[in-house]
């Protein structure tokens, strides 16, 4: 985003640059959309008409799976069958009743004689795919990555099932007939664009923001206050939504269909268009149609036989499917990210433009806290990591937290941080006792970074953090401009529209505080944050946090095995060893601690000593 949401005047504000960007992209589309259906409505027979207005359908199935699986990073088996219970529920509410009386004889009597229009219909479908959407993804999207891909498959398998077994109300396996045929180019268009839209705008919401973030990495998503399943949640339902829109089109566009046309074939479909394009991006969704349609359209006029370069072909059962997975094979080999990639066209995005900040935010002060733990411990089977340990800490102070390798300081900060439940004790914000839970004590007002750099490499650097601040700020424009602040103060400006893999490691360290302090936290915790960085880094680093303290009031709790950071910069050191605090106090205290040297210098002696006993047996 090369310009951030900046504020004109109290209480007005400009559109947010990512819904800027986002509506340039989707008017793009759309209007390739409605050009290319004007030439083919102008100069096309009846035959390309048809082609466009399946494709045009076939876009929004695609679509609807894009918003989900594209966004979560879960590929979904089950908008297949989403499609199919759309054109059912169209199919007998649109049915004229004379009709239904003999092509559905026992058709339950609360379902039957409705004969609404198309669109009336399709208000009723889209009201049942809310419904739908809520009731299968609640349990469904407790499970995650490929556990959640099979559960969809076991979804797929259901539904038809039950399509072929309700005979009273589907026909069961015998074709479902007598559905208007109201569905014609510029309704399929129309609702496509609409679709588009939506499919471009969805990525940019909180929502879409909070399920990339999640697909990139769950831990860190939850460390600023992303509740995966929620994020999920809502992808899912709208992609029901957009998947069951398509089966009403398709219901209407066929006239007659039966639970076949909405299986396997149909999902496998549906996943080869995606892929080809480009799963990550409605961009695409939308090209990966076209490309596929296209490809669908020659190789049918084959695959009943005949004469090709003087050559007699035979038919040829399944072509289409065989050539859609070669095709599929071969751009997952060539280009796994699809033909266009995983991002979108981004008309108003300059990358690597320098980003303008918004206006400076006043000084943002919190208010005296406590975060403590209370007889806290952590045990991994017959190892204890963490052994009863109690401390306070608070707001305005910075705190370093030292002990040899394996002592169980990152296990302390991890429960610290609500990610790892203790075996024993708890741990309180502000008096109140927390639950484990990483995104709740995210929320709560305790950020954290990572030993291991956990940024969200696919997402651009400003996204990075806007995830972190859309938790905090009333909307999106808001939250571009604090992310903006806190890149601008981790130096991070110009990088703002580049995606954060591209970033060195020391940048990525510093993204990651930058992304922790846009939750404005009243306490950050540090797991060896200079880890990687040189001397002119830390330095930086160091300056930035004594600034951060000195605006904010907040505290600060760090891990760090570089001593001279941790000396120069905190006020209170806790020393741990073997899961237990053995020194807490100043800095100097802690230097003179008899039982801080032994624990530094014996295990320093004991290396000594065995590598002194290895030279000399080689000797010997």
């Amino acid at each position: 985003m090369a310009q951030v949401a900046m504020r004109e005047s109290p209480g007005r504000s400009f559109m947010p640059a990512a819904f800027r960007n986002a509506g340039a992209d989707a008017l793009c589309m759309v209007a390739v959309l409605l050009l290319a259906a004007l030439i083919i409505f102008l100069f096309g027979g009846a035959a390309m008409q048809r082609v466009v207005t399946y494709a045009a359908i076939m876009l929004t199935a695609v679509l609807g799976l894009q918003i989900f699986s594209g966004n979560s990073g879960i590929v979904s088996f089950g908008h297949a069958a989403f499609a199919g219970l759309g054109a059912y529920a169209t199919g007998i509410l649109t049915m004229p009743a004379a009709l239904q009386r003999t092509a559905l004889r026992d058709l339950p009597q609360f379902l039957a004689g409705y004969e609404l229009s198309f669109f009336a219909a399709l208000a009723m479908v889209l009201v049942l795919a809310i419904v739908i959407g809520l009731l299968t993804g609640t349990p469904l999207l407790r499970l995650t990555g490929s556990s959640a891909s099979i559960a969809t498959l076991a979804m797929l398998i259901i539904v038809y099932t039950l399509l072929v077994a309700g005979r009273e109300i589907t026909r069961g396996s015998q074709p479902f007939y007598g559905v208007p045929r109201e569905v014609g180019l510029w309704t399929a268009v129309g609702i496509a664009s609409v679709a588009l839209v939506a499919a471009r705008l969805f990525r940019e919401t909180a929502f879409g923001l909070a399920t990339r973030a999640a697909a990139n990495d769950e831990r860190g998503a939850a460390a600023v206050g992303v509740d995966q399943r929620t994020a999920r949640l809502a992808a899912w339902v709208v992609g029901t939504v957009a998947a069951m829109a398509a089966g009403a089109m398709m219901a209407q566009f066929l006239g007659a269909f039966s639970p076949r046309d909405f299986y396997f074939d149909f999902g496998f479909t549906l996943l080869a268009m995606l892929i080809v394009g480009g799963m990550n991006s409605s961009l695409g969704a939308f090209t990966g149609v076209v490309v596929t349609i296209a490809v669908i359209e020659i190789v049918r006029r084959f695959e009943g036989g005949g004469e090709m370069f003087g050559l007699h072909l035979p038919v040829l059962f399944g072509l289409t499917q065989g050539v859609l997975a070669i095709a599929m094979i071969l751009v997952i080999w060539r280009r796994p990210t699809g033909l266009f990639g995983e991002r979108e066209l981004n008309l108003l995005r300059r990358p690597g433009g320098r980003a303008i900040p918004a206006s400076a935010q006043p000084p943002l002060h919190v208010e005296h806290d406590r975060l403590a733990a209370d007889h806290l411990s952590r045990r991994y089977a017959g190892v204890v990591a963490v052994d009863d340990v109690t401390l306070a800490f608070d707001t305005d102070s910075i705190t370093g937290i030292i002990g040899p390798n394996g002592a169980g300081k990152t296990t302390l900060l991890n429960m610290l941080a609500g990610d790892v439940e203790p075996s024993a004790g708890t741990v309180s914000i502000g008096g109140a006792v927390r639950a484990a839970s990483a995104f709740r004590f995210a929320r709560s007002g305790v950020a954290r970074t990572f030993q291991n750099i956990r940024v969200f490499p696919a997402m651009t650097v400003l996204e990075n953090v806007v995830v972190a601040a859309r938790q905090v700020e009333p909307d999106l424009g808001q939250a571009e401009a604090a992310a903006m602040r806190e890149l601008s103060r981790m130096g991070l400006e110009k990088s703002a529209d580049q995606p954060a893999a591209r970033l060195a490691y020391g940048q990525r360290r510093r993204l990651e505080v930058a992304r922790a302090l846009a939750l404005k936290p009243r306490f950050l915790l540090l797991d060896e944050p200079a880890a990687g960085m040189n001397a002119v880094e830390t330095a930086e680093l160091v300056s930035i946090l004594s600034a951060v303290r000195t605006e904010r009031r907040i505290g600060v709790v760090l891990i760090e095995h570089d001593m001279r950071l941790v000396m120069n910069l905190c006020e209170r050191i806790v020393v741990i060893d073997h899961g237990r605090v053995i020194a807490d106090g100043t800095p100097a205290e802690v230097q003179n601690n008899p039982a801080v040297i032994a624990a530094y210098l014996g295990s320093r002696t004991a290396r000594a000593k065995t590598a002194s006993e290895t030279t000399a047996n080689e000797t010997a």
